[in-house]
């Protein structure tokens, strides 16, 4: 099919990958434009705009799309038969609604119409989810509220995290792209509508989301730190120095210990980590990155600062 593909990160670029071995023509690539990246702040390329320079397909990053009427201008005159969005970043306004023949796909990360918004993944990790899956959708106007037009489940396991979970969800996410663009050129789709009483939101996640307070449950904490991999991180403070937390597990035996306040160090757990109370239980920590430096098994960071029982981790 004659396709205008657009999306911004690593997960828009393998959908986009899938599309080009797959032999549909790829017309134009449209991604957000190259923003400063990283502590030195360096202008870096969104990754699809590196596999559409890969493959040599022509390139846009407006600013911005609503009233872009040279951008829109040149969407028409490509003479898309769909446009299909992968985590591009903006809502698209009626005037590019309208341009394809079958309309504009979007590949969203959760079993619509649960987790509408920028970040399903993390949303569904941060509440315990145990399933979640992957939903084609025809886009209408609004975020996240089209019909659906195919879903496929996927189950949560205990060791996903954010970066984990979403390879999975979107490597699944091209296949289940690829059925439905060939059920749309046959005209044997079949496109549902949403209910909206099931609708839940899962707005964008900020570098504050990554913030633990420990008077939360060990789980809570725990599903905070596996959403926040690999952005921002689930960070605490350690001596007034940023720590980030990269791994854990929940303590789920029974550990008596004269510290109750949470976010006390209450134990070191020899070659593995240290142990952390929390209002609800105790948390394992495994790995963690301090500021400054790389990531490192906690165990070794504890020994390295002369981390003590007693010391407390500020809420």
């Amino acid at each position: 099919m004659r396709i205008i593909f657009m999306g911004t990160p690593e997960t828009s670029a393998e959908i986009l990958k899938v599309l080009i071995e797959a032999k549909h023509e790829i017309l134009c690539v449209v991604s957000q434009p190259d923003r400063p990246k990283g502590r030195g702040q360096k202008i870096s390329f969104p990754p699809v705009k590196e596999w559409a320079l890969k493959y040599a397909l022509p390139i846009e990053q407006p600013e911005k799309i609503k009233g872009n009427q040279v951008f829109i201008s040149l969407l028409e005159s490509l003479n898309p038969e769909v446009i299909v969005v992968v985590a591009y970043g903006k809502i698209l306004p009626k005037e590019i609604l309208n341009i394809p023949k079958y309309g504009c796909i979007n590949v969203h990360a959760s079993l619509l119409p649960k987790y509408r918004g920028a970040a399903p993944v993390q949303w569904a990790l941060l509440n315990g989810e145990k399933l979640t899956g992957v939903t084609i959708m025809k886009i209408d106007e609004f975020l996240d509220t089209g019909e659906v037009i195919l879903q496929e489940k996927v189950r949560i396991e205990e060791e996903d995290n954010n970066a984990t979970l979403s390879k999975k969800l979107f490597s699944l996410g091209g296949k289940l792209l690829l059925k439905a663009l060939e059920q749309i050129e046959r005209g044997k789709a079949k496109y549902t509508p949403q209910n909206e009483a099931e609708a839940t939101q899962a707005p964008a996640i900020t570098r504050e989301s990554g913030e633990i307070d420990w008077r939360r449950s060990a789980l809570e904490i725990h599903n905070r730190i596996r959403a926040m991999v690999p952005w921002p991180g689930a960070h605490t403070f350690y001596k007034e120095k940023l720590l980030k937390i990269w791994r854990s597990e929940i303590y789920v035996a029974d550990l008596e210990s004269k510290f109750k306040l949470p976010g006390t160090i209450v134990q070191m757990v020899k070659k593995v980590g240290f142990m952390v109370a929390t209002g609800k239980g105790h948390l394992l920590i495994n790995e963690v990155q301090p500021q400054g430096k790389k990531c490192m098994p906690a165990y070794d960071f504890a020994i390295g600062h002369d981390v003590k029982i007693g010391e407390t981790l500020p809420n």
